[in-house]
């Protein structure tokens, strides 16, 4: 059984930065952060193919920027100039070929 353990979340004002951490505990193919708010689907916020392929949201394209550290079986994922519907609870997710894989979740919150 594969194992996800996410930090970073928090409170942050609009227009600050945090940093998402995912550490797996083996290698893995796709890793990646889905976000959800409460009584509206999860939706996927960026992923990251061994390798280096990267894909985002339309939404969080320019601010957030994931990568990988692939000798700790770790992904980042820095959010910059965060609004306020960036609030969410974040899941990290793993998987060979598709989600898989599930961190606890951490929330993130934007506001003033």
């Amino acid at each position: 059984q594969v194992q996800l353990v996410e930090s970073g979340g928090g409170l942050v004002q609009p227009g600050g930065s945090l940093r998402l951490s995912c550490a797996a505990s083996v290698s893995i193919n796709i890793m990646g952060w889905y976000r959800q708010v409460p009584g509206k689907q999860r939706e996927l916020v960026a992923r990251i193919v061994r390798g280096g392929s990267t894909n985002y949201a339309d939404s969080v394209k320019g601010r957030f920027t994931i990568s990988r550290a692939d000798a700790e079986n770790t992904v980042y994922l820095q959010m910059n100039s965060l609004k306020p519907e960036d609030t969410a609870v974040y899941y990290c997710y793993a998987g060979e070929y598709y989600p898989r894989y599930w961190g606890q979740g951490t929330q993130v919150t934007v506001s003033s």
